[in-house]
């Protein structure tokens, strides 16, 4: 069943997120405090509990609750009315709604205590600062000249980046971000900086026309874009008001219900596989029909949003992201909390029996657990020397997987080009502006063809990248037993027993596993869990769009100008002078085209290999250096933990009554944060 709500009751809902997520953040941010100062003092009394890492942990986690937003990014090709729906959704006339393609930017929407905007360039030139009405009349042209630029194919302003608007409205406000993109059929380098937007946002919303049921641009985007990649989209079917204005009697009501089922069957057939989440059909609650400019005109004249489409929406994405999201979110830094009280209790375990051992008593016990020490190097080294051969394997993998799919492209580039290739008129090649107009639209087809091949190749590429981080995960995990059953017996060795404590966390795996488990959640799309889970948590997929933009445009660069303009340009058009049937100029044109491709795509593909070769390396050497060191400082600080006893008793008596007075202080304090906090959430659920 389809959720309903208004404006007022999502904001309300989206206030008591807000309001969990502040108290989440200090109360974590309350753990880390007591912490730090608990450390402080164990300077000068039996020494620290070599908690650093729990403390960041701690600090990260409030920090993301504390600035956390959910971010919305808008898609959807040009004049589909998505400024017109993103000034329903906010419940203001904020944006233009007469954008052309040459004037789209990509536009940020967020909270401000003062309407500003803030434009940001792509060639080193300082950000401008404007006010709202400036940026309106700065960024928008006249229609002609609009269209005169997009003949030509050039940019109205391509040195601007993005802009930031901030605006002081009730959404924005209670936590909601948007991400306002240009068209998808603006231009492919715009197509690319999107892309890098959407990892980073927790919803799509795509806005499509009913009076325009699934252009082959959106099939395109959708396919290569968005399929497989683990997004969660809402598919918002717009002016479906509209469609009554194609019938030849706009008051038939059995017409207008057969065109709306045409059009319904349209959408279904098509979205249908994005709406299918664990095996589950979400269909009736990711797409929906709406009249995005009826909504408007309501909102803004305080009426109800029934028969828009609006309700439902509201409703579906108000329990997305206030339940399913805010609570994945709470229930990571729920679980980070419980961690570190795990690791507390553990910590004032092993320090408390030490309390009552004279300095060569300890010594001696340091000295029996040296060999346990290196048996956890030993277990770095392999673990290490696994994620070199890993990533050796995938590199050589994904670099043959990409020559052998961009040499062999002429095989099939008849076939697959004939979606992109312009219109062919013999009589236009008669006249030079045509001809130019012609090579012009060419060249650009040329390049979304490749962008295409680009995506279906990293697509896989991803995939197998899954593959090698879930399988590092897997063996993580089988290291991390081996290493806790050392640490145990280190334990063991010192106090003569295991540690003591009244709480047992439910996960007591070393501090770095659980930091490759957090970084293996990129893998299986579960980015929050990746983000509250562990400190800078390593994700590969950000590697892989920087190599994918890289090869791009490297790629296509060098291929486009090998290929479409010297010598195939010319070529081309002599051979469209010289055939005159339209079924000749396009097997002159493939002919052409398709030899031209065997003779540069081979070397190119081949040295485009090496940069993938060497990327993977890359990113493969970066995760193998954090899990290194993250390994490397947890025995560090095992050993410290030990050391700094010692040298607290070399250096003074301690007070044992007066520690253990002050564990118990620091383990109750910390116990009360944390069930408050479980409290919390266990409220925020039962809503």
């Amino acid at each position: 069943m389809v959720c309903k709500a208004e404006p007022q009751v999502f904001i309300n809902d989206l206030q008591r997120v807000a309001t969990a997520r502040t108290g989440f953040a200090g109360r974590l941010g309350k753990m880390a405090e007591l912490l730090t100062q608990a450390e402080r003092e164990g300077e000068h009394t039996s020494g620290q509990l070599a908690l650093i890492q729990d403390i960041e942990n701690l600090r990260l986690a409030s920090k993301n609750l504390r600035e956390g937003v959910f971010r919305l990014l808008v898609l959807g090709d040009m004049k589909r009315g998505k400024s017109t729906f993103l000034n329903a959704l906010i419940g203001e006339d904020l944006l233009p709604r007469n954008v052309t393609a040459c004037t789209a930017l990509l536009t940020i929407v967020c909270f401000g205590p003062q309407k500003k905007v803030t434009v940001y360039f792509t060639n080193g030139i300082q950000p401008e600062s404007l006010s709202f009405e400036g940026f309106k009349r700065r960024y928008t042209i006249d229609p002609k000249e609009a269209k005169r630029l997009e003949e030509q194919g050039k940019q109205a302003f391509p040195d601007v980046d993005y802009a930031i608007v901030e605006y002081p409205l009730p959404l924005l406000e209670k936590g909601v971000e948007i991400v306002d993109s240009p068209g998808l059929n603006d231009t492919e380098e715009r197509n690319e900086r999107v892309l890098n937007y959407i990892k980073n946002c927790h919803a799509i919303l795509f806005v499509q026309s009913a009076t325009q049921p699934y252009t082959r641009g959106e099939r395109r985007y959708l396919e290569d874009y968005i399929k497989d990649r683990g997004f969660t989209v809402f598919f918002l079917i717009n002016r479906w008001d509209e469609i009554k204005g194609g019938l030849t009697d706009k008051d038939d009501p059995v017409a207008l219900r057969a065109a709306e089922e045409d059009i319904r069957t349209v959408f279904k057939t098509n979205l249908s596989e994005y709406c299918v989440v664990d095996g589950k059909d979400l269909y009736e609650e990711r797409v929906f029909e709406i009249s995005a400019l009826n909504a408007l005109r309501q909102l803004l004249n305080k009426l109800p949003l029934a028969g828009t489409g609006f309700p439902e929406f509201m409703g579906e994405l108000n329990n997305f992201l206030t339940k399913e999201r805010a609570s994945s979110e709470l229930r990571q830094a729920k679980a980070v909390a419980r961690q570190v009280y795990g690791n507390l209790q553990e910590a004032i375990g092993r320090r408390l029996p030490l309390l009552d051992k004279n300095v060569e008593e300890l010594k001696a016990s340091l000295q029996t657990v040296e060999p346990e020490f290196g048996k956890l190097v030993g277990i770095r080294d392999a673990f290490m020397r696994e994620i070199q051969n890993v990533g050796a394997q995938q590199a050589d993998l994904l670099a043959a997987s990409f020559y052998t799919h961009f040499s062999a492209l002429d095989k099939t580039f008849e076939t697959d080009f004939v979606r992109y290739q312009p219109q062919l008129k013999f009589l236009d090649f008669l006249q030079k502006k045509k001809r130019q107009q012609f090579e012009t639209a060419l060249l650009e087809a040329f390049n979304k063809y490749l962008n295409d091949q680009i995506a279906a190749w990293s697509r896989k590429a991803e995939q197998q990248q899954e593959k090698a981080f879930l399988q590092l995960a897997s063996s993580a995990a089988q290291y991390a037993v081996s290493y806790k059953e050392v640490t145990n017996a280190i334990t063991k060795k010192v106090t003569g027993d295991a540690a003591s404590g009244t709480f047992v966390p439910q996960d007591r795996s070393p501090v770095w596993y659980r930091w490759v488990a957090a970084a293996a959640s990129f893998a299986s799309g579960d980015f929050v869990g990746a983000s509250m889970a562990a400190s800078s948590a390593f994700n590969w997929k950000n590697v892989a769009v920087n190599v994918t933009g890289l090869i791009l445009v490297n790629f296509i660069s060098i291929v486009a100008l090998h290929t479409f303009l010297t010598p195939i340009g010319g070529l081309i058009v002599t051979a469209f002078l010289g055939a005159g049937q339209a079924e000749m100029q396009r097997r002159k044109f493939f002919e052409i085209a398709k030899r031209e491709l065997a003779k540069t795509l081979p070397q190119m593909a081949q040295k485009q290999s090496m940069v993938v070769h060497q990327a993977v390396r890359d990113c493969f050497s970066t995760y193998e250096a954090e899990v290194v060191r993250r390994m490397n400082e947890d025995i560090q600080a095992q050993r410290a933990e030990l050391d700094n006893l010692l040298e607290q008793k070399q250096a003074h008596e301690i007070d044992r009554d007066a520690e253990i007075k002050r564990f118990n202080n620091l383990n109750s304090a910390i116990l009360a944060q944390w069930r408050s906090l479980e409290d919390s959430y266990d409220s925020l659920l039962a809503v």
